[in-house]
C-alpha cells in the first residue's frame, strides 16, 4: 500500500469548503471521485486543513492510500482529466507511511486579499474583498503586528469546531499594498475557526479608527470575540503556502 502525497490548487467559490458534506458539493469529495476512478477503487483523501465555503487554496496538500501501481508523475495529468477546471492536481509524491497532510504540516500561510478601490472590478469578484473607502495599510501593518506571538486567539475565531486549546503561534501577519490591491499574509503553527478572517476584520477596524493597534493585546487577552473586528467574506482568503519536513511541495 502506498502514501500518495498531492499538491494541488483550487478556485473555492463553487465548493462548500475541503471537507466532504452531506449536502453540498467539497473539493474533497470531487477529487475523490475523480482518484477512484484513476486508481479503480474508492479513495479518501486526508486534507491539509478545513477551508469555508468560498475560500481558495493556491497552495494545498493532500494524501491518499493505494495499491495502484501508477506511476507518481502520470497522477497529475490522469486526475485532471477527470477534473472541473477550478481543481487542478500540480504534482503526486510518494511519502512515508507515516505522512498525514494535515499532522504533519509544520506551518500554514493564509493570505486575504482586499480590493480597496472607490470603484469595484470584475475580476476580482469572489477573487478579493471589494472595500471602498481608503484603507491605510500603515494602521493595518501596526495593528498586524499586536497579533504575532504565542497568543490565545479566543477572541478572534468562530464558533465552531472544538479544539483542545485555542492557543497558537503567529510566526509574521505582514500588510502590503499594491496600487488597489492590499495583501494580508499571516503565518502560524495552526488556525482556528474563521481566526484568519477576523484577524483582518479586526486590522481593517483599526485602519477605520474603530479600535487602536495598541487595543489589540487587551483584546486577546480577553478572549471576547465582541471586542475584536468582524469576520471578513471568505471570498478573498487563499491558503498560500504550507511547510513540511518531507519533499511535498
Amino acid at each position: 500500500m502506498r502514501n500518495i502525497a498531492l499538491k494541488l490548487m483550487y478556485n473555492g467559490t463553487a465548493y462548500h469548503g475541503w471537507q466532504v458534506q452531506k449536502n453540498a458539493v467539497s473539493v474533497a469529495e470531487t477529487l475523490e471521485k475523480a482518484l477512484s476512478t484513476v486508481v479503480c477503487h474508492p479513495v479518501k483523501c486526508t486534507g491539509a486543513g478545513r477551508t469555508d465555503a468560498g475560500v481558495h487554496a493556491e497552495a494545498y496538500v493532500a494524501n491518499f492510500r493505494t495499491e495502484s501501481t501508477i506511476p507518481c508523475d502520470r497522477i497529475p495529468l490522469a486526475v485532471n482529466t477527470r477534473l472541473p477546471n477550478d481543481i487542478v492536481v500540480v504534482r503526486a509524491v510518494q511519502v512515508p507511511e507515516a505522512f498525514n497532510a494535515i499532522g504533519s504540516c509544520r506551518r500554514k500561510e493564509y493570505t486575504y486579499r482586499i480590493y480597496n478601490s472607490r470603484l469595484g472590478n470584475p475580476f476580482y469578484v469572489d477573487r478579493a474583498w471589494f472595500y471602498p473607502r481608503r484603507l491605510d495599510e500603515s494602521v493595518m501593518a501596526r495593528a498586524a503586528a499586536q497579533f504575532v506571538g504565542t497568543h490565545d486567539f479566543r477572541a478572534v475565531r468562530s464558533v465552531g469546531t472544538e479544539t483542545r486549546t485555542t492557543v497558537r503561534t503567529v510566526h509574521y501577519f505582514r500588510v502590503r499594498r499594491e496600487g488597489d490591491l492590499i495583501e494580508c499574509r499571516v503565518c502560524a503553527d495552526g488556525f482556528l475557526y474563521n481566526m484568519v478572517r477576523a484577524m483582518v476584520g479586526t486590522v481593517v477596524y483599526a485602519a477605520e479608527g474603530k479600535l487602536s493597534p495598541e487595543d489589540i493585546p487587551a483584546i486577546l487577552d480577553s478572549g471576547n470575540r465582541t471586542l475584536a473586528g468582524p469576520t471578513v467574506p471568505p471570498g478573498g482568503l487563499y491558503m498560500t503556502r504550507l511547510w513540511y519536513d518531507e519533499d511535498v511541495l
